[in-house]
């Protein structure tokens, strides 16, 4: 249930910022602004959420979602939109915008998943444990 709670913020946060950047300045559709939102938050949360919170922190997550967002929407709005200034300027101020809405995300998902967050945190990072020794001189020919 959890997990729906953010699927649903990622989703109206997503609405607001296309409906922003991409119809405010500029003329899109809501069918547009609509696919936009729903391809960036599955996306985003199964890959940056999912995969890559856990494993590297919220500031690279953010920088993640920040490149995933600029290229979804250039590559998408390459297809749908006709104005290449629509396209190069919407998705530049898409992906800042959601950035700094996922920074808000990964604070409540931290917050709220914390324990399922910690623990694949803690099997990642005890997957790659070191252990450090000086070596003592090695007994040459001689001494053998």
């Amino acid at each position: 249930m959890k997990h729906i709670h953010v699927l649903f913020i990622k989703f109206v946060a997503s609405l607001i910022v296309f409906w922003v950047s991409l119809d405010l300045f500029f003329d899109a559709t809501i069918v547009d602004i609509l696919s936009f939102s729903i391809l960036l938050t599955v996306v985003s949360y199964f890959i940056g959420d999912q995969i890559l919170l856990p494993r590297i922190g919220n500031l690279n997550s953010v920088i993640v979602d920040f490149f995933l967002t600029y290229l979804i929407v250039w590559i998408f709005g390459g297809i749908l939109f006709e104005s290449y200034l629509q396209v190069a300027w919407g998705s530049i101020i898409s992906a800042i915008l959601i950035a700094g809405s996922e920074v808000f995300v990964h604070s409540y998902i931290l917050r709220t998943i914390k324990p399922t967050v910690q623990e694949r945190h803690q099997s990642f990072n005890q997957r790659f444990a070191y252990e450090f020794a000086e070596d003592q001189e090695p007994k040459s020919k001689k001494e053998k």
